[in-house]
């Protein structure tokens, strides 16, 4: 179900095009949305796309990936175990601003007489470029271009080019340009756990800072999490007017003020340059020397180095992952067609910016856009962004897992905390450290350690990438295989089979149950993965299992337990309904009256206390529906029908990640009305404000779950057991083809789906194995193409 009715922009100030997200006239009642749509970030640092000028804003965010302060949490009535400090996501020093005087007056957009406005941001250079043409009380017309970048060669670095152009008139014009640290920049609503939690008072405490000529420096560091950041700003002013200049900085504050006498078609460009590092080990002088280091290397660089690099980047980007849809006809400009194509592109290319240079972090819900969710690293990460990721950008993929793996000491903690055995993976965190402060929809969601497992083991098969299994992969296994096993018990109520009792499922409208089917199916997969990788090492690399035992102090009796407890595992089933339940008590419950339920009361959890919720029949997004997707080899396609037939009118779609996943299934089973209908709104989740709000920032997950519901579900992509196959359905439009690239152990694969046909083709590599369907096709460099025919459903 989707229930939110947005409010969407005039078309006319918001044309579609392919490559750009474009804004043609200043529209303040949709600030905040588009403070969000034209973001930039590189996945360490991100940058809202708000003004040069310093406003208007409605949430002025520079974050940077990992960047946190702690509070403790408060409860009410306390209980053993439960998260004692929070982690949140602070806005660092925003040195984006350029403030515009001419003859003393400011340019201040709400105010502005604009005679022409253009808006725009580039998915192919990855820059928001902006063209205005202002013309002040006195009459004097003012050209100002501006073009921003947060780099993704030089994680640390952030530029602008700033140019104005007196028209038709001589002025007095001073360019000042500004950094400030400790301004409010997020808001927040207090009814809304989504959002982010906002700090009284300062939060960055200033330790040392220094001017230059055009060089400011400003150092600070959080008080409780200790983490030091450094912003260095540089300037060059290039004109033939004359001007002067002048520098000044406080602990919060710096500025390098131009005064110019600006004459006529003489233009005044203006360049800055923006570097930011962080630590939680060096002294203020160290990284403060860190980013000189980096500021000089770009200032002598110059900006259009850094432009060409960005560009350079993005081809790369594109040529592995860009997936088109392409109208057949005559008329290829179908405004259809191109709106889905800009909805693509702008989905991939946030994942981009959100991941891009996430090294040693993970990826925050969403992303560097907006500051809700405190920051914080999720499930999602793996269930709906590795999949692009390890198919796409597999180094990128390898580094998150990474990043899992060194929280491996925190998640053995939390684990003995709990009183379990082996590790357990926080639910929501930052650090590490459990940051959930509502155990029945976050500590309970015990399947984050199947989550992360089945992660890995889609990236072992589509990398082969057997050291990283060895060296890393394999110990989290031992440890997640350990808390299934410690969690769970042989039930004589269910026949003796193993029972896994009071946790909540992906969907967070039925906390604490017992045998919730999503988790107890994954937690089989886990189990199972990590006695085969445990087996595997034992037969073929005896040093390193002798390794693993060592570090692990494991026993082979344990494996033999995990394969006894998988093979053993409880899945709910239903005789009457021919169904999977939800979990052992889903179908006892009261249908939740849908009829009756106003459309602006959803999401239900903002609307009715969650008792309310939880003793009904309803859910707030796939449960069973996302196991039958990621576990698609266990269901019959007869299954996948009934189980989606059953639960789709019970789901509300109150989460972003519901409408990617039914778009797959509803595809697979050949409900392409279905299919379409979820496909679209995963698409325009963001770019069309479905959920209503896209002002606290993009929703990451469902941006990757956009290229999985088009190569799993359109395209009919399968990997259930390591072999790369294709059951393609259609493209997401009429008369349309559908062409997408996967990069499979180290070869790239491209698949175009026509209305008749599909073609494989081996754009990269040697040799690639396949099966369209049933039947095996080999790829070689020497026959690299081959077409079958499309089946149709």
């Amino acid at each position: 179900m989707i229930h939110h009715v947005p409010l969407r922009p005039p078309s006319h100030d918001f044309p579609a095009d392919e490559w750009n997200i474009i804004e043609k006239g200043f529209h303040p009642e949709f600030l905040a949305q588009l403070e969000t749509m034209l973001a930039l970030g590189n996945g360490y640092l991100g940058m809202r796309g708000c003004p040069e000028e310093g406003g208007p804003n409605a949430e002025n965010s520079t974050l940077i990936n990992g960047f946190y302060e702690t509070s403790p949490i408060v409860y009410p009535e306390d209980a053993y175990g439960f998260a004692k400090t929070g982690q949140t996501i602070i806005g660092v020093t925003d040195s984006k601003i350029i403030k515009l005087f001419v003859d003393d007056e400011p340019f201040w957009l709400p105010n502005a007489n604009l005679l022409s406005y253009d808006r725009r941001l580039s998915m192919k250079s990855g820059t928001l470029d902006r063209e205005i043409l202002w013309e002040t009380p006195a009459g004097k017309q003012v050209l100002i271009t501006s073009r921003r970048l947060v780099s993704f060669v030089n994680r640390h670095v952030a530029a602008i080019s700033y140019r104005v152009t007196l028209l038709n008139a001589a002025a007095s014009l001073v360019l000042s340009s500004e950094m400030r640290a400790n301004e409010p920049s997020a808001f927040t609503n207090a009814n809304d756990p989504r959002q982010t939690k906002v700090f009284s008072g300062r939060v960055l405490h200033h330790q040392t800072g220094y001017a230059k000529d055009h060089r400011i420096v400003l150092c600070h560091a959080t008080e409780k999490s200790r983490l030091t950041l450094t912003c260095a700003t540089d300037q060059s002013l290039e004109t033939a007017c004359s001007y002067a200049h002048k520098v000044s900085y406080r602990e919060d504050f710096g500025q390098v003020a131009f005064t110019i006498n600006a004459q006529p078609d003489r233009p005044i460009h203006l360049t800055k340059y923006m570097v930011y590092h962080t630590s939680q080990t060096a002294s203020a002088e160290e990284l403060c020397g860190r980013a000189e280091w980096t500021m000089d290397r770009i200032v002598n660089q110059g900006f259009q180095e850094l432009l060409a690099s960005q560009e350079q980047y993005l081809d790369d980007f594109w040529r592995r992952s860009d997936v088109r849809v392409r109208d057949v006809r005559e008329d290829r400009t179908k405004r259809s067609t191109v709106e889905i194509q800009q909805a693509i592109r702008f989905n991939l290319f946030h994942i981009l910016q959100a991941s891009a240079r996430a090294e040693d972090t993970g990826v925050p819900a969403k992303g560097l856009t907006g500051q809700a969710y405190e920051g914080h690293y999720f499930w999602d990460t793996e269930i709906y962004l590795l999949p692009f990721l390890t198919y796409t950008s597999p180094r990128i993929a390898k580094n998150l897992l990474m990043f899992r793996y060194k929280m491996l000491t925190q998640a053995r903690a939390r684990a003995r905390q709990l009183g379990h055995r082996g590790a357990m993976f926080a639910w929501r965190t930052i650090s590490g450290e459990e940051a959930s402060a509502y155990y029945a929809a976050g500590t309970a969601q015990y399947h984050i350690n199947a989550d992360i497992m089945y992660a890995l083991r889609k990236y072992v098969q589509a990398t082969s990438d057997e050291a990283f299994l060895r060296d890393y992969g394999a110990e989290m296994l031992v440890e997640t295989a350990r808390l299934w096993l410690d969690l769970g018990f042989y039930s004589d109520a269910k026949g003796g089979k193993f029972c896994v009792n009071s946790v909540t499922g992906p969907d967070e409208y039925n906390t604490v149950v017992n045998n919730n089917a999503y988790t107890n199916l994954m937690a089989r997969e886990n189990l199972r993965y990590a006695a085969q990788a445990v087996q595997s090492l034992r037969e073929t690399n005896q040093a390193a299992y002798e390794a693993l035992a060592r570090k692990t102090e494991l026993e082979p009796s344990e494996v033999d337990a995990w394969v006894r407890a998988a093979e053993n595992m409880y899945v709910p089933n239903d005789e009457k309904l021919k169904i999977i339940p939800q979990d052992d008590s889903f179908l006892d419950r009261e249908p939740w009256d849908f009829r009756n339920t106003p459309h602006n009361h959803y999401p239900l959890l903002l609307f009715y206390h969650p008792l309310n919720i939880y003793r009904k029949q309803v859910i707030k997004q796939a449960d069973v529906v996302l196991a039958m997707f990621l576990l698609g080899d266990t269901f019959s396609l007869e299954s996948k029908k009934r189980n989606f037939e059953f639960y789709d009118p019970l789901t509300t779609g109150d989460s972003s990640l519901s409408s990617c996943v039914e778009a797959i299934i509803a595809a697979q089973i050949g409900n392409m009305e279905k299919a379409l209908r979820y496909g679209v709104a995963a698409l325009l989740m963001d770019l069309a404000d479905v959920g209503g709000n896209v002002t606290d920032g993009c929703h990451i997950a469902s941006m990757g779950g956009t290229w999985m519901m088009l190569t799993y579900g359109f395209g009919g992509m399968r990997d259930d057991d390591g072999t790369l196959s294709f059951w393609p359905r259609r493209a997401p439009e009429d008369n349309a083809t559908l062409r997408f690239s996967v990069t499979y152990r180290g070869q790239r694969l491209e698949v175009e789906i026509g209305l008749e046909k599909v073609e494989y083709a081996l754009r990269e590599g040697e040799h690639l194995d396949i099966r369209h369907e049933m039947e095996e096709i080999q790829l070689t460099r020497e026959n690299p193409v081959t077409v079958r025919a499309v089946t149709r459903w």
